[in-house]
């Protein structure tokens, strides 16, 4: 199955919906940073988001630095921002409330 990359008007209105995501249009992906009380709530929180990720075969670029989790969305597989980004970032956003 071959995954489409959005298009600059899907792109505009995913987006849209998602506030709390910096656009990069250098690498065309999104970017968030979470902050938590400590290490234990950030890690658990990447083990949620894990789970959700392995179950959509789809899984974010990020990283743990004590409190804090940076995700970056991007669809390797279509050079860009796909539909799959925007859900995941969608899923985690539930998440994080």
């Amino acid at each position: 199955m071959t995954i489409r990359r959005l298009d600059e008007a899907e792109r505009a209105e995913a987006l849209s919906g998602l506030p709390e995501w910096r656009y990069d249009p250098g690498r065309d992906a999104i970017h968030r940073r979470l902050t938590f009380l400590d290490f234990a709530a950030a890690f658990a929180f990447m083990t949620r988001i894990a789970i959700l990720a392995e179950k959509a075969d789809h899984h974010p670029e990020w990283s743990n630095v004590w409190n804090r989790v940076d995700i970056t969305l991007t669809t390797h597989d279509a050079d860009g921002l796909s539909q799959r980004d925007v859900a995941l970032a969608q899923a985690i956003d539930s998440i994080v409330g």
